[in-house]
């Protein structure tokens, strides 16, 4: 399958800050991707060299097979990108907006799909307000919009939902999954990390420059996280002795387990009641992807 994006030893200093320390990343068609990591990680440069906003010093980057210097036409055609930042022209009304995003990839006459992609972002009865008189959420929806407005087969998002209320964060991801699920490849940058682990397949994350996880999804929950114990005792009453060494945390009368399976929890109640020390609550929780990520961001796994 030919990669939806390629990233090949790309490296980008401004000044004497390096932004880009030798990135490769390859992404597939189709995939729905993160890619996370710390305020100045590089992400947002990454995604600016992608989308031809700034000229990595080594290093090569492809949208669909296209080289995003040397064929840069084509890149940008195959391409969109949900900016961070509001960047909006205070003259022109949504639909306006909309029509004139268009016209820069020359398409014409895609009234019906403009008016598909105002109702999926809940901006049909904004279509004719100005640009100027939208609140900040409001804004952020059309910017998605002008990114969807060519159909691009690569969707990037980078932080599509700051800022942005729930009804319309729940909205939003219903119509980038359909949009998935017929074929665009999505990458997504977040600080949401529920919304990477709900959403994304694989997950890249960046520090300092450089790719320091990258798998599936599943397997750095897998890996890096786990199932955990939560017992609280009842005042006064004392942890078996055998359960001691497995104690992950304790704060009074609680004791966090780490688990290695679900079977474990059998063992460490069977120990509770055998030892009638009186159990008041219990709390099973799943793995994790912000425990995942303070990790890596830790330790650099």
């Amino acid at each position: 399958m030919k990669n939806a994006i390629r990233i090949e030893s790309v490296t980008k200093r401004f000044g004497s800050v390096l932004a880009l320390a030798g990135v490769d990343l390859e992404i597939d068609q189709g995939e729905f991707f993160g890619l996370l990591g710390p305020n100045g990680a590089g992400k947002t440069t990454l995604i600016s060299a992608l989308a031809g906003l700034v000229r990595p010093d080594t290093g090569r980057l492809a949208v669909m097979g296209h080289d995003v210097i040397s064929d840069y036409r084509a890149a940008r055609q195959l391409l969109g990108v949900v900016p961070q930042e509001l960047v909006f022209d205070p003259f022109f009304t949504v639909r306006e907006s909309l029509e004139i995003q268009s016209g820069y990839f020359g398409i014409r006459n895609n009234a019906s799909w403009i008016d598909e992609i105002l109702e999926n972002l809940d901006l049909t009865s904004k279509a004719e307000t100005n640009m100027r008189q939208l609140s900040g959420g409001m804004k952020r929806r059309v910017l998605v919009a002008q990114a969807l407005v060519h159909r691009p087969p690569v969707i990037v998002l980078d932080e599509p939902t700051a800022g942005v209320d729930v009804e319309l964060r729940q909205g939003l991801w219903s119509f980038v999954r359909r949009l998935n699920r017929d074929g665009h490849t999505i990458v997504l940058t977040t600080h949401y990390l529920e919304e990477a682990e709900s959403l994304c397949g694989r997950i890249a994350m960046l520090k300092h420059g450089g790719v320091v996880a990258l798998d599936t999804t599943a397997n750095l929950l897998r890996r890096l996280s786990g199932h955990t114990l939560r017992l609280r005792l009842a005042k006064g009453a004392t942890l078996p002795d055998a359960l001691r060494a497995r104690v992950a945390t304790e704060s009074g009368n609680e004791f966090t387990f780490a688990l290695g399976s679900c079977e474990e929890i059998e063992d460490i109640l069977h120990a509770v009641r055998g030892s009638e020390c009186g159990l008041e609550d219990i709390d099973v929780s799943k793995p994790d992807l912000e425990e995942v990520f303070v990790r890596v961001m830790n330790s650099g796994y």
